[in-house]
């Protein structure tokens, strides 16, 4: 167990919202020869098989765009650590082209992996009309606020195919930055986060797993600093006898940083449009979503897309990090653990547990 804070973080990845809002480096736009491009090699792959799944990187052809993905790819794991890619003619195109595409270049970025017990690589983020206190309910599937949180991955892809009829905005913080403004206000709470916390597998438990897994929220390793985090799934992991209890310590750390990722020195908002595709490092930011209202037309509700990657060039992990990731070999961690002949790539939204 940690007993002394490592140094701040001194790093592009610690950075203040307001300030990189109104930076250009991170936006990236797509030319009508790209568009082309990935059109092409989408069709192509398709044409060989209607399987989603069966696109690789190697199939997945683009001889115009792989450098900047190569650019943008150092750009999540070495820069700021965000990217929005606009913007794709989703409008034009079926669902399983856009998907096809959406998915192609995530796998010039890393390798997708299982979002849920089911098995979903290409995931659905829509309002199923669930409640998120139903603690076998993951947040993605209601229209509510998600909150500041990390994925189960290295790097997660969002496409939107549909804005919601009012809110739904995305937001992202520096989970460096959040360590960082701790570390310097408040050491003792900072330590704390050191601890291993139990955080909530919400019904997707693996043969062999607890219900919950027990990682700290700051975790420094290599001389890098990585967070995990998602306060609503902590605190439904207390529900569990044998996990961890929260002290009044832990309560009062995990509050201070709540209020750091939503304080508005540090985070920034975007909204997606219809064709834009946001990919974030999750080992150094948190992403969160407003709630949102949705049109009453089915065909109209909001719909994004999501990729969950494991990058073969990403940062190495703790150990302790198996509890979620399985496997620490970059290019194989990350998702649910989820047999490989179960996985697949449904077009159609779908509950976790269908």
């Amino acid at each position: 167990m940690i007993r002394s804070l490592p140094a701040a973080v001194l790093a592009p990845c610690a950075w203040l919202g307001p300030e990189v809002a109104q930076q250009s480096h991170w936006r990236f736009s797509l030319q009508d020869e790209d568009i082309v491009e990935l059109q092409t090699a989408a069709s192509r792959c398709l044409d060989l098989n209607q399987d989603i799944r069966a696109i690789s990187r190697a199939a997945f052809s683009l001889p115009r765009l792989q450098s900047r993905l190569q650019a943008l790819h150092r750009h999540l794991l070495h820069g700021p650590g965000f990217a929005l890619i606009r913007s794709l003619p989703v409008g034009e195109w079926s669902t399983q082209l856009s998907a096809a595409v959406f998915y192609g270049i995530g796998t010039h970025l890393g390798n997708p992996r299982p979002q849920n017990a089911s098995g979903h690589l290409l995931g659905h983020v829509v309002d199923m009309g669930l409640k998120a206190d139903d603690p076998n309910v993951r947040i993605y599937q209601t229209h509510e606020r998600q909150s500041f949180h990390t994925d189960s991955c290295d790097i997660v892809g969002l496409l939107c195919l549909q804005q919601a009829r009012s809110g739904g905005d995305s937001a992202l913080v520096s989970s460096n930055t959040i360590y960082n403004w701790m570390r310097r206000d408040h050491p003792e709470l900072a330590l704390a986060l050191f601890d291993p916390i139990a955080t909530d597998r919400r019904g997707e438990v693996a043969v062999g797993q607890k219900p919950f897994f027990e990682i700290p929220v700051f975790n420094w390793y290599r001389g890098l600093m990585s967070s995990i985090y998602q306060r609503q799934y902590i605190d439904s992991a207390q529900r569990f006898a044998q996990a961890m209890r929260l002290s009044p310590l832990h309560v009062q750390a995990l509050d201070c940083f709540d209020a750091l990722a939503n304080d508005s020195r540090l985070h920034f908002l975007m909204r997606l449009a219809p064709g834009d595709m946001q990919f974030v490092h999750n080992h150094t930011l948190l992403h969160d979503r407003t709630a949102f209202e949705d049109y009453s037309d089915r065909s109209r509700k909001r719909h994004l897309l999501r990729l969950w990657l494991s990058s073969a060039h990403a940062r190495p992990l703790p150990t302790v990090f198996a509890q979620r990731y399985g496997s620490l070999t970059p290019g194989e961690r990350g998702g649910v653990t989820v047999p490989q002949a179960q996985w697949h790539a449904p077009l159609m939204p779908k509950s976790s547990h269908d």
